[in-house]
């Protein structure tokens, strides 16, 4: 990963900071901005605090969050007012910054955001290939299977699903592409940034920025006439019943879900209503053991281990 674009989106005391201490970017998650704190590093395989050889942490000051937004909004932040209501804006490589500060409200709905306290850089790791040794389990000649990633967080279940979609959608040697709709919520799978994906998701696949997930399958059904649909994170009550719509429209369903075990994730409500219907016909678990995106096992529609 390249690491000037990175450093260029930081104020210029942390930039230079960065281009000191030079972090591994292939390993590294997340710079995390908080006034008054240390300045932390979330890698793989842990945190740490962003320091000159032999000095104490850098402390993050007002100012260096003040230009730093400045930097990552290209000096215009009326034109990011949208994307700051949810809380994050969406820059150039596909990563995600995240903001925390004052809520301004306006009849209960969230109008804005001031007094910035916080920015969060998440880095994207795109890792072509990577569902190579899943996709005989997903994808065989015709048959595409209902398919939910499960991991805990920060285990690789959207890296996962981003290669996922990009295999379904170019196909490969013996299986067609096929017609892939994304809605990407939270703009993490094509990492869009002005209407473009930085991100890889194939050739035949179209992209709801932004979009809620029950609101885009929907959408995606009526005008885009999918062969599979694809979300990130099931959890809202909705979202299980655009899923239903989904499964009933014969499109396939690739989707992904927070938890710690298959065992668990199936137990909250809305999915053992799924598992009871038998809609999902493969089960991937990741976990974490020396690194994110361990593949802990493949399971089918009665919970029997296949891999």
């Amino acid at each position: 990963m390249e690491a000037e674009p990175i450093q260029n989106l930081f104020a210029g005391n942390i930039r230079r900071l960065l281009m000191s201490t030079r972090p591994d970017y292939d390993r590294l998650y997340e710079i995390r901005l908080r006034a008054g704190r240390p300045l932390l590093l979330t890698y793989d395989s842990g945190e740490c605090f962003l320091r000159e050889k032999g000095a104490p942490p850098y402390l993050v000051t007002r100012e260096d969050l003040k230009e730093t937004l400045e930097y990552v909004s290209g000096y215009s932040l009326y034109a990011y007012e949208d994307e700051i209501r949810q809380g994050f804006l969406s820059v150039q490589g596909g990563h995600r910054v995240g903001v925390t500060g004052k809520v301004i409200l306006d009849d209960g709905r969230i109008r804005g955001m001031k007094y910035i306290s916080c920015i969060n850089v998440r880095l994207a790791h795109p890792i072509r290939g990577c569902a190579d040794k899943v996709m005989p389990y997903i994808a065989a000649g015709d048959r595409i299977c209902h398919t939910l990633i499960i991991s805990p967080p920060r285990c690789g279940k959207t890296t996962l699903l981003r290669d996922v979609i990009r295999s379904l959608s170019d196909g490969s040697d013996g299986r067609p592409g096929v017609t892939v709709g994304v809605v990407d919520e939270r703009c993490e799978l094509g990492g869009c940034y002005q209407g473009v994906p930085q991100n890889d998701l194939g050739m035949r696949t179209d992209i709801l920025d932004g979009c809620p997930k029950a609101e885009g399958m929907q959408m995606l059904i009526r005008s885009m006439s999918p062969t599979v649909v694809a979300v990130d994170e099931l959890g809202k009550e909705e979202d299980f019943q655009a899923v239903e719509s989904v499964i009933h429209c014969g499109c396939r369903l690739i989707a992904t879900a927070h938890g710690e075990s298959l065992e668990q994730t199936l137990e909250q409500p809305f999915f053992q209503r799924l598992r009871r219907m038998r809609v999902f016909e493969r089960y991937i678990l990741l976990g974490k053991r020396d690194r994110a995106g361990v593949l802990e096992g493949i399971y089918d529609e009665r919970g029997k281990a296949l891999c």
